[in-house]
């Protein structure tokens, strides 16, 4: 099966990606439609969740209008697990150049994950969509600032740390993007079934970032 193509158009109407650990299926599919009716359009199944390749394939056949990537992707046999699931994109939380080459060859965007400036650059020139700057949380707005200054050239998507207080001002600082785990999900309104308060609380983070949009 030929997996669906990454549409840039969608991601950039909302430049979230939205990062969904250790749910099986039937607890993903529960929220999915309240994450789109809120114009979220990026979804990331981590690889150590139960049942990722199911809850992958599912999403990818049954909403189209869902970008659908595999994150914590580590190793080659990851990568092909995710890729014969039909992810659309890659996400990593470490620098693996076989994986990088894989994906920029086959036209796969991949994200993957880097901390220091020297880190960051590699990821970049080995073809990354963008740099997943991980964990942001310990490094803050104004290390993107800093590393944007010389290297503003490259695409950075922090994550790990990034919520509704201070996401606009990462992507002030210059950010393209931004991965968003349980500050998105919340544990609490998903684990009560609580859809209304959580389509509020995405609308809420969309908001946040309207400015930075492109429709």
């Amino acid at each position: 099966m030929q997996n669906k193509i990454f549409s840039w158009d969608k991601y950039n109407q909302n430049p979230i990606v939205g990062i969904l650990r250790g749910l099986n299926t039937e607890e993903v599919l529960q929220l999915i439609p309240s994450y789109i009716k809120s114009g979220f359009y990026t979804i990331e199944i981590t690889m150590n969740s139960p049942e990722v390749a199911q809850t992958i394939a599912t999403l990818a056949k049954e909403y189209p209008e869902l970008n659908v990537g595999a994150g914590t992707v580590c190793t080659i046999q990851d990568l092909t697990k995710a890729l014969e699931a039909g992810s659309q994109f890659i996400v990593t939380p470490i620098i693996d150049e076989e994986v990088i080459k894989h994906c920029v060859a086959n036209k796969i965007p991949i994200f993957p994950g880097a901390y220091t400036p020297s880190e960051i650059y590699k990821a970049w020139s080995l073809g990354a969509s963008a740099v997943k700057v991980f964990p942001a949380t310990q490094l803050g707005i104004q290390y993107i600032k800093d590393v944007l200054a010389p290297l503003n050239e490259i695409k950075l998507l922090p994550t790990g740390g990034v919520s509704v207080d201070n996401i606009k001002s990462f992507f002030e600082a210059g950010a393209v993007g931004a991965g968003m785990a349980s500050s998105l999900f919340d544990k609490k309104m998903i684990r009560e079934g609580n859809y209304t308060d959580l389509e509020k609380h995405f609308a809420k983070m969309k908001n946040e970032i309207k400015d930075f949009i492109k429709e």
